[in-house]
């Protein structure tokens, strides 16, 4: 069986932005799951998420009040076609980031996060993937807002691509890398 998901991270509704965007909420239609690594802000996204979505996997993040925080779990686990998958807002410091999520996730396969807004994709020592989709209505230091799609297929992960969120103003286009990890 083959997952299409989509990662996003870091919304921050109303706050940063009134809605999603457009290229979100299609690409939202067109994934089984929607992985979502925290800072929510409202509520009411939550719901409408939830309502338009096939599956959600969700946590909470640090910008979360009592009413999210009471939905959703600060780590949220599952299994997905083979692949042990989590969702958690912060991993702390970059440096050394790999070694510690060995340490404090030894039971999963991929490890969705969130909290810099800066796009993330790594592999650890034991061969966890770290991914971090950025944020799609907050690109704070980066060219663009941003999120992530991957299929998990057959206990692989595959297809990881980091989309650039068309911006509502002209700005120079964003040139997409290949990542390794």
């Amino acid at each position: 069986m083959t997952n299409r998901l989509l990662l996003l991270a870091d919304t921050h509704l109303p706050k940063r932005a009134r809605d999603l965007p457009p290229e979100v909420w299609a690409a939202v239609e067109e994934a089984d799951i929607v992985v979502h690594a925290g800072d929510w802000v409202d509520v009411a996204t939550l719901d409408l998420l939830e309502s338009r979505s096939r599956r959600v996997l969700a946590c909470w993040g640090n910008n979360d009040g009592a009413a999210l925080r009471a939905r959703l779990p600060e780590v949220a686990r599952t299994e997905i076609d083979g692949v042990r998958v989590g969702v958690v807002h912060e991993t702390g410091a970059s440096t050394g980031r790999e070694r510690r999520m060995d340490d404090a996730y030894p039971d999963l396969d991929l490890l969705v996060f969130g909290h810099s807004h800066i796009p993330w994709d790594t592999t650890t020592p034991r061969g966890l993937r770290l991914l971090n989709p950025g944020s799609p209505t907050d690109r704070r230091r980066q060219p663009r807002c941003t999120y992530l799609t991957l299929t998990l297929r057959e206990g692989r992960i595959e297809d990881v691509t980091l989309r650039g969120v068309t911006p509502a103003v002209s700005v120079p286009p964003l040139r997409m890398l290949p990542w390794t990890g």
